[in-house]
């Protein structure tokens, strides 16, 4: 059997290009690969250090392409696209020139202001496709002389029914709180602030799930601080079906999101979701979704008041409908096959 290798930074934990880079290792399985993964840290098959986002030494060369020596497909999670760390773009591209090689592509500097100067990323070699996770993104390629396919991100449909009491337990959240979970790290581009100010309009919890990173730490604590509501910083190590179940509703009011997970999967989950006007999410809206703004409270307030189970069969139909792991499944097999990668 065919085997592929899934190489970010990190992978296995519950970032969105881990939660992604999941979904497409479960897609190539049907597809006829076993698959391994290869990051500078989480919980993978093969670590190599200098992987790791802002790692202090590179990566070994040799060590990369000794771990990635039995891949017959490799698939590149971001750690190409988006320069967290260079020295790690540069060894993994030079292992991957001349082989089948997916550069999946999340982040590209130019959509991210301080990156904008640094131009060597993209790197580009006949045996390679490059994939995209938006059409906006696919457009911006065609602009630099580029070709990617846009494969939107697909998610699993099962999803548990109920509650989960034992959550809210752990958070010493009461059974009828009313919870706004915001299911991110905390980083400027989450907008915090905004997440919170509509969190206290409503009157409910504010619930940030992830830890804050990229130095945002001090801001964070002194936002939260300042918070006349709520706060629950954290979440237990769980299942994120269980996190879902636990909450009242999800806010992302992100300013610029590659793709933006949660708002299709508090869809999935059956929950009403406040979603920011990043550019992205402007593309999603056109699949279907209805979601309430993040600048005005009154319409998600006025939904928790009194709760449309239209509106939330709508959107779980439209996820699962346009943005299910068997329609991503589908265009990575047809990906495949025009590259001649099929089994």
């Amino acid at each position: 059997m065919p085997v592929c290798a899934f190489i970010s930074f990190r992978l296995g934990l519950t970032d969105g290009v881990s939660v992604v880079a999941k979904h497409w290792q479960d897609a190539v399985a049907t597809l006829g690969f076993d698959s391994f993964t290869v990051a500078g840290e989480g919980p993978v098959d093969r670590t190599v250090a200098g992987l790791e986002i802002g790692a202090d030494v590179p990566p070994d060369t040799d060590t990369v392409r000794e771990v990635l020596a039995d891949a017959d497909l490799i698939v590149v999670e971001n750690l190409c696209s988006i320069p967290l760390n260079l020295p790690a773009a540069r060894a993994v591209a030079d292992v991957c020139r001349g082989r089948p090689t997916v550069m999946h592509h999340h982040d590209p500097p130019w959509q991210r202001a301080h990156f904008a100067h640094i131009t060597e990323l993209p790197v580009d070699d006949p045996a390679w496709r490059h994939v995209v996770i938006n059409e906006l993104t696919r457009r911006e390629f065609a602009d630099r002389g580029l070709h990617a396919t846009r494969i939107y991100n697909g998610f699993p449909p099962q999803t548990p029914v109920g509650t989960a009491p034992h959550v809210r337990a752990a958070l010493d959240i009461a059974t009828d709180e009313i919870v706004l979970a915001h299911p991110v790290r905390a980083i400027p581009r989450k907008d915090v602030p905004t997440a919170v100010a509509l969190t206290e309009a409503i009157g409910g919890t504010y619930w940030l799930w992830g830890p804050a990173e990229d130095g945002y730490g001090d801001e964070l604590a002194a936002i939260l601080a300042a918070a006349r509501c709520r706060v629950v910083h954290g979440a237990p190590d769980v299942e994120p079906s269980e996190l879902y179940r636990a909450a009242t509703a999800v806010l992302f009011p992100s300013t610029w999101e590659g793709f933006g997970n949660p708002p299709v999967e508090a869809a999935i989950h059956g929950l009403p979701v406040a979603v920011g006007p990043y550019p992205v999410a402007d593309e999603l809206r056109t699949l279907g979704f209805r979601w309430f703004p993040t600048d005005d409270h009154r319409p998600l307030q006025n939904y928790l008041t009194d709760p449309d189970p239209v509106l939330i069969e709508h959107n779980r139909r439209v996820a699962l409908e346009e943005l299910s792991l068997d329609a991503m499944t589908g265009a990575i097999k047809a990906l495949f096959a025009e590259a001649g990668w099929l089994p």
